[in-house]
């Protein structure tokens, strides 16, 4: 009997955009138990580094409440991931139960619970496509719509552009600010997102007054105010290289598929274990995209499950500072460019 050699044998095409979104839809089933525990393994250890960030001020080593300040941040961070899971009602099995304890976090996170998660599902119904930009998302200009701005439209796109703007001032913005009334949703007749932020406001101002009464505004301010801002500048940047990165994806209505914009204009972050757990895998955007009801600690299961999605949009934590730099949407050459890029382009 002739023997063949592997080489022979026909390749397995790997699934399209479509049919792995149906497959994926077998790791969406929640543990409840598991959930509570994550929530416990975050929560507890946030509660005990605020304390001690505290209790290191209060002593007079402001130089290790700063320290204190930055694992504090990644609990918080890791909260608004739970939260984040909740929104997709993918954390718990019963829909109120997410939402409530959605909503109790968001007092956490500063975020109310309804308003984000409305805008955050448009984010997921329009990702990539460039007919239906705004909600949810980084503001990106095609080069074109770039180049017809003003000088001021222009200046004021690259001030947005700027790290210090983009990863210091605009999440203080973001969480400070523009989360404390819903924005964009004030015409669209819906009350939960305006119940929802006003219910969290008073809720943040109520801990916020118990807690400066306890131990006063100063001690609270310095206490809070870095945990916070470092969580929110960390969560932008995020967000951020999960699609702003050189070979992302987004077409206009004609060409635009939600599932091949799910796949391919969202990255895998390859982070390193550590740094894995404190962002609860949320670096694998492009399954979590596919699939949003999968409760993020069952990702990394899907992710080994289909090896072929571990090199579709792969970023290092290396590569991914030079997405920085990126800017503009290339139609032509299908690709995020630089400032710089633009400038050559146009001299040449």
């Amino acid at each position: 009997m002739e023997n063949k050699s592997n080489a022979a044998r026909p390749t397995p095409q790997a699934p399209d955009a479509r049919t792995l979104t149906q497959l994926l839809a077998r790791y969406r089933e929640p543990s409840d138990a598991r959930s509570i525990v994550e929530i416990a393994i975050t929560l507890a250890p946030l509660a005990a580094l605020w304390l001690a960030i505290w209790a290191a001020l209060h002593f007079g080593f402001y130089w290790l409440s700063l320290l204190l300040a930055v694992p504090a941040a990644g609990f918080l961070l890791r909260m608004f991931m739970i939260q984040h899971d909740c929104g997709h009602g993918s954390f718990f099995r019963n829909r109120s139960v997410n939402d409530w304890v959605g909503r109790v976090i968001g007092v956490l996170t500063m975020t109310p619970f309804d308003y984000w998660r409305r805008t955050h599902a448009l984010h997921h119904a329009t990702s990539g496509n460039l007919e239906r930009r705004g909600f949810g998302d980084i503001d990106t200009l095609t080069v074109r719509e770039y180049m017809t701005l003003s000088f001021w439209g222009r200046l004021f796109y690259r001030l947005y552009r700027h790290p210090i703007v983009m990863f210091g001032i605009g999440p203080a913005y973001l969480f400070v600010v523009r989360h404390r009334l819903p924005v964009g949703l004030m015409h669209s007749g819906a009350w939960a997102p305006w119940v929802s932020t006003i219910a969290t406001n008073l809720a943040i101002a109520g801990i916020a007054a118990a807690l400066m009464w306890l131990i006063g505004i100063g001690p609270f301010l310095l206490v809070h105010l870095p945990v916070t801002l470092i969580a929110a500048s960390v969560g932008v940047w995020l967000f951020y290289v999960q699609h702003q990165f050189e070979d992302t994806r987004w077409d206009r209505d004609p060409d635009w598929n939600m599932h091949e914009a799910a796949l391919h204009g969202s990255s895998y972050y390859d982070l390193p274990a550590v740094l894995r757990w404190f962002t609860a895998n949320i670096g694998m955007h492009h399954v979590h995209h596919l699939c949003s009801r999968i409760p993020y600690y069952r990702l990394p299961r899907a992710l080994r499950d289909f090896p072929e999605l571990k090199g579709v949009s792969r970023l290092t934590l290396l590569q991914s500072f030079r997405c920085v730099r990126l800017a503009l949407w290339d139609e032509s050459q299908r690709r995020l460019i630089s400032f710089r890029e633009m400038r050559r382009m146009a001299v040449g």
